[in-house]
């Protein structure tokens, strides 16, 4: 108790007397630690972007006469069997009618037209969703030899495919372009919090080589610039979480204007404790794991 008393005195003493150094590796780590729990976020906005995507598209498969409730039943059972179906919902010919005539209530040439065919021209259809864009094609070539093939007048996926083939390739490109950002930001805060560390080291090289000739062990050498390292990570620590809520909550509204019902600020405060766990094991994580390896590596201990 007594030597890990004086470690961590040492430690403190040193990252006091090396105080400019220790702002810069507190600065860095604050960037680290930034680019990380933004990582975090991202992550978040990319799956809400696809998600959003992905919901905008549907296929309908519309009926020349309008099944039977036991045909419904039977067609939805044979549908919900595809491992790429997601939801189904019917809607009858007056359901139909009733949505078109809210949706164009305000257009008079397409009511008086309307009134002019007089009955429901429209027809009965199964609104079909997918767990992906990409899953449409295999729906639609499985209702080209559905049992109930003869019932159907109509499938819309090729008229939508144009749109289904773009929204694919967006949420494609944002999950490739998520990867490779989270993988080139994640080495960067690496190599950035670790050089930081390496630098500082280096300047104590002559202590470090002192106390190794008074015979000092290893782990004792090691030790205070370990405390150094939880020192800078934990402050690094306080200052990125108070600097990302108070930024949340100033730049949630004007996030929410450009992309609706992301709710980033209610995300990122229901995973309060996830989010600062994350944050220390990178800030104090690193503090300590680059201290190692500078001391080991550079000064040759």
């Amino acid at each position: 108790m007594i030597t890990f008393k004086r470690i961590v005195k040492s430690g403190w003493l040193g990252f006091k007397r090396n105080s400019g150094l220790s702002l810069a590796t507190i600065f860095i780590l604050v960037m680290t630690i930034s680019l990380i729990t933004s990582l975090f976020l991202l992550q978040k906005t990319s799956n809400f972007l696809i998600t959003s995507l992905t919901e905008k598209v549907d296929m309908a498969i519309y009926f020349s006469v309008e099944p039977s409730t036991e045909e419904i039943i039977s067609i939805q059972e044979e549908l919900f069997s595809l491992s790429e179906v997601k939801n189904l919902e019917y809607v009858s010919k007056e359901e139909a009618l009733e949505k078109f005539t809210e949706r164009h209530r305000s257009e008079e040439i397409i009511m008086e037209s309307l009134a002019e065919v007089g009955g429901n021209p429209l027809l009965s259809s199964i609104n079909i969703k997918a767990f992906e864009a990409s899953q449409y094609a295999a729906i639609s070539s499985f209702l080209d030899n559905a049992s109930f093939r003869d019932l159907i007048t109509k499938v819309d996926y090729y008229q939508k495919r144009p749109a289904i083939e773009k929204i694919f390739s967006w949420t494609s490109s944002i999950n490739v372009t998520g990867i490779i950002l989270s993988i080139v930001l994640a080495v960067v805060a690496v190599l950035m919090a670790f050089n930081t560390v390496r630098i500082a080291i280096y300047n104590s090289r002559d202590e470090i080589e002192t106390m190794r000739l008074v015979g000092a062990a290893n782990w004792f050498i090691r030790g205070p610039f370990m405390v150094q390292g939880v020192i800078a990570g934990a402050l690094a620590v306080l200052i990125t979480f108070l600097v990302f809520s108070v930024g949340i909550l100033f730049l949630s509204p004007k996030i929410e204007i450009i992309i609706p019902g992301l709710g980033l600020s209610a995300y990122f405060f229901s995973n309060f404790f996830v989010i600062l766990l994350i944050q220390l094991a990178a800030g104090v994580g690193l503090g300590i794991l680059s201290s190692w390896i500078a001391v080991r590596k550079y000064l040759k201990i």
